[in-house]
């Protein structure tokens, strides 16, 4: 037995997906560890993935499989507070990265139910979601082990994990031609792997079947579709007039949004773990909530509110893709963006046309634009003879600046910025 699994367990609990990682992780254990082993998947809506995942988790030699429901609390607890903060992480729109606290954390609760001795995940140690899953359990369970195969197992690459898979009998709905690493739920699709890892090569979005949530810009209507979405204090909570459930509007989005070639993303990405990686993402109805809920933002928040606001952003998607949502920090910052979101009610309609999203018109109750102080007709609100006086201001310092450098040239010929 390798050393990494002399110590022995009588129940681990494992992150089950029913993908390729954790499909061959149940025997995998069973056969190290000669454990029960309890498979936990977390619904954050992933849609037609779950189907049959039961039936398979219990062929491959899982005592149970819990299936847990948890579509509603990811967008309403994780995926708005995110929005309304303006989070995102070099242009990602987190899709994993804020999904696997969530996932984490009803697994603790399972474990601890269970009286279990560890809990397994399928990260590869090349990546973030080790990072995610694990400070998230240290968060609810610090006592738990933690069990990551991929760090020291013998199916130490994607191909000998389907050769270990078809040695055992375990179904996968891949190949070694089709083998992306993929991940979805609701929010979000991703695509690594195979071509992608090489930047030099163009995405394949036009070839079939890549894409799955929509079609590329080229593929979309050559007509536009226009959208409207109403927010309450930052919340999306109707579109085109027609109140919905979260879960409901955002997967209204994501078929407008999908039909019409919106929200593909083709970026490489500086990793948690310190290396570039090359990822293409399809997050359709997010990548029209973004653009309508800070358009809505642009007439409803105070010049220094919005400013500070996307530093906050900043720091708030960093700590999102880093794991670290159960952490003092983003929750302070949550409370700041919730005290910003008091006025951010109104509706913004929007053009969808070929991947492109072009603001249509937006007016809220709580709008701070004043047509009559921005107009360049005659007006009775702006005296522009006072805008002198506030350029001589505003501009005392490098006036005083260009005099001293002036001064300081005719005693030693010298500019301030010989010396500097």
């Amino acid at each position: 037995m390798n050393k990494k699994t002399e110590k022995q367990y009588k129940k681990i609990v494992l992150a089950y997906s029913g993908g390729l990682d954790t499909s061959v992780l149940i025997p995998w254990l069973k056969e190290n560890y000669n454990c029960e082993v309890i498979a936990v998947s977390g619904n954050v809506g992933q849609a037609g993935e779950l189907d049959g995942l039961e039936e398979k988790a219990l062929k491959t030699g899982a005592s149970k499989l819990y299936i847990e429901d948890l579509t509603k609390e990811f967008v309403d607890d994780y995926i708005i507070p995110t929005i309304q903060a303006g989070a995102t992480y070099e242009q990602y729109l987190l899709g994993t990265s804020f999904a696997r606290p969530l996932i984490a954390k009803r697994i603790v609760e399972i474990a601890k139910a269970e009286g279990a001795d560890a809990i397994c995940h399928g990260c590869t140690g090349k990546g973030n979601d080790q990072v995610r899953f694990e400070l998230a359990i240290k968060s609810f369970a610090p006592e738990m082990d933690i069990i990551a195969p991929w760090r020291f197992w013998e199916l130490n690459s994607r191909e000998k994990e389907i050769a270990y898979a078809e040695e055992h009998n375990i179904p996968l709905k891949i190949n070694k031609e089709t083998n992306y690493s993929k991940d979805k739920n609701l929010w979000h699709l991703s695509h690594e792997g195979l071509d992608l890892e090489d930047p030099a090569n163009e995405a394949p979005i036009n070839v079939d079947g890549f894409l799955e949530l929509g079609v590329s810009p080229e593929q979309a209507p050559d007509h536009p579709t226009y959208v409207t979405i109403h927010f309450e204090e930052g919340k999306p909570t109707a579109v085109n007039g027609k109140d919905m459930d979260s879960v409901e509007l955002i997967e209204l989005l994501n078929k407008l949004g999908g039909e019409n070639g919106i929200g593909i993303l083709d970026i490489v990405e500086n990793r948690l773990v310190g290396m570039k990686s090359r990822g293409v993402y399809e997050t359709p109805g997010g990548t029209i909530l973004y653009a309508a809920h800070n358009k809505l933002e642009e007439i409803t928040l105070d010049k220094e509110t919005k400013h500070y606001k996307e530093q906050v952003a900043l720091k708030f998607g960093e700590l999102v893709y880093n794991g670290l949502w159960y952490t003092p920090l983003r929750k302070a910052l949550s409370a700041f963006v919730s005290e910003t979101q008091k006025t951010v009610t109104g509706d913004v309609k929007l053009k969808l046309y070929k991947g492109n999203i072009i603001p249509a018109s937006v007016t809220s109750p709580y709008s701070l634009y004043s047509a009559g102080m921005a107009t360049f007709d005659e007006d009775d609100c702006y005296d522009q003879s006072d805008s002198a006086g506030f350029i001589n201001l505003f501009g005392l310092p490098l006036k005083v600046r260009a005099l001293q450098d002036q001064e300081l040239f005719e005693k030693t010929g010298k500019h301030f910025a010989d010396v500097e």
